[in-house]
């Protein structure tokens, strides 16, 4: 598909219950995987329990791929104003590469997280690789500029300002909306260590577009953000 539209949408018949318990279940083994994920990078295991590690994630794959469809994981709603994306690669809650992200969401219209980045996220030694803290400012600005899911927004343009490195850890975000005109939006954000004293270590300006079709009445509520 070249091109977004409504029919870039799922609707699936579940209750907002139903919705959540999938969350639950998928969460967790999401989270395993993503252990699994940190232990690769830092095993110092010998040859025969890798051997053995491989023997049991070939029988894992293997239970899984009973029922795994072919295709991308997409965006879903129901009917109850609920909406998930458990694919992206920023908050999908069943992708083990996703942090995941946590947003929150705050009175004075700014938009803040703070994760924990370890090893599956290094470049230079000892710090968040420069195209992660790309991703995921262009999410938290996308996810700013959607208004609290009220709106669906795409990156326009991204401007980003690399200050210094950010140590790999505990980090955390922040964005806030600057402008607004028409169906444009620009968004300021910034990225840093997770400490009171910490100065930004990138510093991002991005414009974001609300898609014609998006105007339209038969558009979903609370998708938002599509980076």
């Amino acid at each position: 598909m070249s091109e977004l539209s409504m029919s870039s949408f799922s609707f699936e018949d579940l209750t907002n219950d139903e919705v959540e318990a999938a969350e639950a279940l998928y969460g967790g083994l999401a989270d395993d995987v993503r252990r699994l994920l940190d232990l690769t990078i830092r095993t110092g295991v010998d040859a025969e329990q890798v051997a053995r590690a491989r023997a049991l994630l070939q029988q894992a794959a293997d239970v899984l791929a009973a029922d795994a469809p072919d295709g991308p994981a997409g965006i879903h709603y129901n009917a109850h104003g609920r909406s998930w994306n458990w694919g992206n690669t920023v908050v999908g809650l069943r992708n083990a590469f996703a942090p995941p992200v946590r947003l929150e969401w705050r009175d004075d219209g700014t938009v803040r997280s703070a994760v924990e980045l370890g090893a599956a996220y290094e470049g230079p030694p000892g710090s968040v690789h420069g195209g992660v803290s790309a991703l995921l400012l262009d999410h938290l600005m996308g996810e700013t500029a959607s208004a609290a899911h009220t709106r669906v927004t795409v990156t326009g343009t991204l401007t980003l300002r690399y200050v210094q490195p950010l140590p790999l850890g505990a980090v955390r975000m922040e964005a806030a909306v600057t402008d607004e005109s028409d169906r444009k939006i620009t968004v300021t954000a910034t990225i840093r260590e997770d400490r009171d004293d910490a100065t930004p270590a990138v510093e991002a300006h991005g414009l974001f577009i609300i898609p014609r079709w998006a105007q339209q009445p038969e558009t979903p509520t609370g998708i938002g953000s599509l980076d």
